[in-house]
């Protein structure tokens, strides 16, 4: 209710204004705390956040920036927090075989997609040096993170959800803010998922982001089949448990489904009845399948997406990582 109504721009929520005020206090205070002991890493550090709570598709783009990267020659890592894992230690380095009850569900799939070093720590800093002393990894990228000063970065990507934009413009809890709107002003690349009308950002023209359907998967088979070879009839059931569920109900009937849709909470925990197929065809998230990997059947089937950025855009970041990894090499 309190996130229709931060999107809606009702006014009930301006009730909460005192809260918000407490909000900005305390987070400027922590702030002020990790900026005094920031940790600069010798190598290149990219974080990849956003300014709202909820998903607005973070991992697609840190996805991308990897593969791009790679092609380049670069050596990235991945660093996460881990959000929803339960590790009685860190860092701990994941695989794609990981207990998501672990290390979240994120960082899972990211080490499936990429091939690529994952390190999820609560603790960002500790999580690079880790990632740093356990690998040959010359690259850092920090998937979410954007608030965890402690991290010293060299560039950051603001990632806005296209339809929901900003919402009210307003922080916690009055609003979906995590941080006041002038924070776009210090961030190198503001980058929009989705269909919206950006327009500018302090003076900041945004970088267009789509979510591109890439192929249907069958976890538990790993048959993949291109989109228009599609396994199924017109009719499925669609799960999903993440930030914005209704963005791959969408996706799902613009590629001519007839969509049953049913939403959980991001980063939910599913059970085996949740996913249960009962002779329809089930299509999930790459993010949700990697919790429900021992319950899911022939009936189940993944979208893969990947995040298609400008890519003249994914050039000026490649050239400025080797001018920042110039100037840490000479000190």
């Amino acid at each position: 209710m309190l996130q229709d109504a931060w999107y809606s721009r009702a006014r009930w929520p301006l009730l909460l204004w005192p809260l918000e005020k407490l909000y900005l206090a305390l987070a400027a205070r922590d702030q002020k705390k990790k900026l005094q002991k920031q940790w600069q890493a010798p190598v290149p550090v990219i974080v990849v956040g956003n300014i709202t709570v909820g998903g607005t598709g973070k991992s697609p783009l840190v996805a991308a920036l990897v593969d791009y990267l790679k092609q380049k020659g670069w050596k990235p890592g991945v660093i996460s927090r881990g959000y929803g894992g339960k590790s009685d230690h860190y860092p701990v380095l994941v695989t794609p075989e990981t207990d998501t009850g672990v290390v979240g569900d994120e960082p899972v799939m990211l080490a499936g997609q990429t091939g690529v070093p994952v390190v999820v720590d609560p603790d960002r800093s500790r999580a690079a040096r880790y990632l740093l002393s356990e690998t040959s990894c010359d690259l850092i990228i920090s998937d979410d993170g954007l608030q965890h000063l402690s991290l010293g970065r060299d560039l950051e990507l603001v990632v806005i959800d296209g339809q929901r934009q900003l919402g009210n413009q307003h922080c916690l809890p009055v609003g979906p803010m995590r941080e006041p709107a002038s924070r776009l002003k210090t961030v190198d690349y503001i980058v929009v998922n989705g269909n919206g009308s950006p327009g500018k950002y302090f003076d900041k023209t945004p970088v267009q982001m789509s979510l591109k359907p890439l192929q249907w998967r069958q976890p538990v088979s790993g048959e993949c089949l291109e989109i228009g070879q599609r396994p199924f009839h017109h009719s499925v059931r669609a799960i999903a448990g993440i930030g914005n569920p209704q963005r791959f109900f969408n996706t799902l009937e613009q590629l001519g489904l007839t969509v049953s849709g049913q939403s959980f909470p991001d980063h939910y925990y599913f059970s085996r009845d949740d996913v249960a197929a009962n002779g329809s065809p089930v299509v999930m998230t790459a993010k949700d399948a990697v919790k429900c990997a021992a319950w899911l059947t022939e009936e189940h089937w993944v979208l893969d997406v990947s995040a298609a950025v400008d890519p003249v855009i994914m050039q000026d970041i490649h050239q400025k990582l080797l001018t920042i990894q110039k100037e840490k090499t000479n000190g």
